[in-house]
């Protein structure tokens, strides 16, 4: 994503992760965060609150459960520093500013 971690990219890549996961036949996204601000903000929140209501009223699509880590607990947290250091150094391109696109290519070919 471009920029700086914030709420509002938090809420546009949540939906794509949740229509990825529908067109698997899952019914549940659990995710487990820390406690960054752009996680817990009033805005992740309601929105999160609002999809959540929507997918049950409707019948559709995929909640999303957060969990969140407790504070101050790295050791609870695996891919700090193991893991997230070699997702950052196969994603991030430090020389260059990648799209959106570019960016969830290079995520996806790493996750998977």
């Amino acid at each position: 994503m471009d920029g700086r971690p914030v709420s509002s990219i938090t809420t546009q890549c949540l939906p794509r992760c949740a229509e990825k996961l529908k067109e698997l036949g899952k019914k549940v996204l659990l995710l487990i965060e820390d406690n960054a601000s752009w996680h817990i903000s009033k805005e992740v929140r309601r929105w999160l609150g609002s999809r959540n209501r929507h997918v049950k009223n409707s019948g559709e699509g995929v909640r999303i459960v957060t969990c969140f880590l407790p504070r101050e607990s790295p050791r609870l947290n695996v891919i700090e520093p193991k893991k997230w250091v070699h997702g950052k150094r196969t994603v991030v391109e430090p020389e260059a500013l990648l799209g959106v696109p570019t960016f969830l290519h290079k995520l996806g070919t790493y996750v998977l």
